[in-house]
């Protein structure tokens, strides 16, 4: 197989062949450049450690003083640690004189954690090596027991706080150290403690690692979810906007059509019409039929490839008995309240009117079956009042759930946002279910 030779270009402007890199060079670079920014670039740098959030079941029963402590867990329990290796220190170095710096030299790395990790990492590592060198007769080469568990906190505290690329080159360099120890200083030393280390350290990585992918799958599902519940409103909110708009231009495109039909028969009814009502006729069908072809043509971008036009028209309000009557049938009891002079309102309204109280029966039928109802209608000065409530279920069933959570409540909202409306939904306080809806209808809207 042979190599591909490119050229680049050199500072004097002359050009000079090259081969690309492998992909094992590129693989190694990449990891340097990644030791580099973990655990060299900005090493020293302020990041204190965060409190712990109270919020979860155990903590969010705490008082309020007590929650406030709560939150220091974390520090607590770092700050216990190096207590804990600054005593094993001292005990070890059996209280002499020289014990002091090992058990401060344990101490430190340990509480530097808390506000600078990636640098307590080498404090740790120089900390170790000082101690070696203090107190070589205490103990295991190349780790005195106070440092052991001062180096093995830090590893454990710095790869919580940062990632999992960080825990890794950690433990390489602590080996690197180990080994490098034992090969140098440490031919008089016939017992050694970098397998424990090593060994010890891994497993603690390992624990730590694993919380930190399974944390990063748990936000990274969530956001997924997130975003899944986000396109699913927006693919129900687009449906209900294309039912609506394929129903109203039935409604529209039937008044159209008896304006044109209307337009063009009116000259014949009136004996030796003047030649300027005709002409004025004559536009009126123009603009009508121009307006019908237009509505068509904007419809035929929303409609589904599938989608028929109903042979029979779109139903108002008068259709209403019948609706009620297919909802009794179904085993829910349902009454029908009218009030206020009965008008005939513009068509939008009155298939919109329809459509609410059905999906609103509907729900009373999916999500409280056996319930009562009641449908209100308002004929009231400027515009309809509509108000549907139904009682609780009289037997528990495990269909029932929160009407507000389905896509019926979603296209009732878009229904009265179009027609400039006004509407309520929620629980009542006997358990069951009110939508309150008002369609604003001005004297111009009005059919004649």
């Amino acid at each position: 197989m042979t190599e591909t030779t490119q050229t680049h270009t050199t500072p004097d402007g002359s050009y000079s062949p090259y081969t690309p890199r492998s992909p094992e060079y590129r693989l190694a670079v990449g990891a340097l450049r990644g030791l580099r920014q973990d655990l060299f670039r900005d090493a020293f740098d302020y990041r204190p450690m965060p409190r712990m959030s109270v919020d979860g079941p155990l903590t969010g029963r705490l008082s309020g003083r007590m929650r406030g402590y709560a939150a220091w867990t974390p520090h607590a329990v770092v700050a216990g640690a190096g207590l804990l290796a600054m005593l094993v220190a001292w005990a070890s170095g059996d209280g002499s004189l020289r014990a002091a710096p090992c058990a401060l030299l344990a101490l430190v790395p340990v509480l530097m954690t808390m506000a600078r990790p990636a640098g307590a990492f080498w404090l740790s590592l120089a900390a170790t090596a000082l101690s070696t060198v203090v107190g070589s007769s205490w103990g295991n080469w190349p780790w005195l027991p106070g440092s052991f568990i001062s180096h093995l906190a830090v590893l454990t505290v710095v790869a919580i706080r940062t990632r999992p690329r960080t825990a890794a080159w950690m433990w390489v360099l602590t080996a690197a150290y180990a080994f490098s120890a034992e090969s140098v200083f440490g031919w008089s030393h016939f017992e050694t403690d970098t397998q424990p280390m090593l060994v010890v350290s891994a497993l603690a990585l390992l624990v730590v690692t694993v919380r930190h992918v399974h944390r990063t799958a748990e936000k990274e599902v969530s956001a997924q979810q997130t975003e899944t519940a986000q396109e699913r409103s927006r693919r129900t909110l687009l449906e209900e906007r294309t039912t609506i708009a394929r129903e109203l231009h039935d409604v529209v495109a039937h008044h159209m059509s008896v304006v044109a039909i209307q337009a063009e028969a009116a000259p014949y009814r009136v004996e030796n019409p003047p030649p300027e009502l005709e002409k004025a006729f004559a536009t009126i069908r123009e603009n009508a039929v121009a307006a019908l072809t237009e509505l068509r043509r904007v419809l035929g971008v929303v409609r589904a490839e599938d989608y028929e036009a109903p042979d029979a028209p779109q139903p108002t309000l008068a259709d209403l008995d019948a609706l009620l009557a297919n909802v009794r049938n179904a085993g829910v009891s349902v009454e029908k309240v009218v009030t206020g002079a009965v008008r005939e309102l513009p068509g939008g309204v009155e298939l919109s009117a329809y459509r609410m109280v059905q999906e609103a029966l509907s729900n009373t039928l999916r999500h409280a079956p056996g319930a009562t109802a009641r449908v209100e209608i308002g004929h009231v000065l400027g515009g309809l009042g509509l108000r549907v409530v139904n009682g609780p279920a009289p037997r528990p069933t495990s269909a029932r759930s929160t009407h507000g959570a389905g896509h019926g409540i979603t296209g009732m909202r878009e229904r009265v946002s179009m027609l400039g409306g006004e509407m309520t939904a929620g629980e009542t306080d006997d358990g069951g279910y009110e939508v309150t809806v008002f369609l604003p209808v001005t004297s111009a809207e009005a059919p004649a």
